[in-house]
């Protein structure tokens, strides 16, 4: 069996586009890239040198793959370029048939989900996303998404892509791990663990005027 494992740089309000400069997803007219620069410390670059010491397959989404083709192919023997370039690169694309350039790429076909189901039926290692923000909302709407690295940097976006959307699957995460960085980066490691259990604090039976504040809200 095989793990889905989603990383993601993600600021206060949930956004998560273009971290890594200006020119990498500048759509919408989202203007911060580049926002972890200057937080990124030793803490973080000792988090991502243990994430990808594993043995790992990169599943990105067609965007993502967009960026990365035509950066790390030419970034020399940098220990991320070069687990990238080695790395089986899975993509989803709305164009299943396409040639992909770098080295060791393919698509997912016209049924990505019951691509990654198989996938993950099959022996290997993790597969592992790297920024794909539209692709992550279908992991999660579907369910798929066996581990969750989330990288919490303390700043205030505004607007951008999200890492959570409306049609995520609704369930409980459970924290694996959390540290805190020099820098005020908060990395926390999560693993779905089970669905949502409500309850309610009221200790009595409501008040008119609660039932009739209940009723204007329908």
């Amino acid at each position: 069996m095989r793990k889905i494992v989603v990383s993601a740089f993600i600021s206060l309000d949930g956004v998560m586009q273009a971290p890594g400069g200006p020119d990498e997803d500048p759509t919408g007219g989202f203007e911060h890239g580049g926002w972890i620069w200057p937080l990124f410390d030793e803490t973080m670059n000792e988090a991502l040198d243990a994430l990808f010491a594993q043995p790992f397959d990169l599943l990105l989404g067609r965007k993502t793959y967009d960026i990365f083709a035509a950066y790390w192919p030419h970034e020399g023997d940098g220990s991320i370029g070069s687990a990238f370039n080695r790395a089986r690169k899975y993509v989803a694309t709305g164009k299943p048939d396409m040639a992909l350039d770098w080295h060791n790429s393919r698509t997912l076909g016209a049924d990505v989900v019951e691509a990654l189901r198989r996938l993950k039926q099959e022996d290997g290692p993790m597969l592992l996303t790297q920024g794909s923000a539209d692709f992550l909302q279908t992991l999660f709407r579907h369910g798929l998404v066996d581990e969750l690295y989330m990288w919490v940097f303390p700043l205030v976006l505004g607007r951008g892509k999200t890492l959570f959307r409306d049609g995520a699957m609704p369930q409980t995460m459970k924290l694996i791990r959390s540290v805190a960085s020099g820098s005020g980066i908060v990395l926390n490691q999560y693993r779905p663990d089970g669905p949502v259990v409500t309850g309610s604090f009221a200790s009595r039976e409501p008040s008119e005027a609660e039932l009739e504040r209940r009723r204007k809200l329908t």
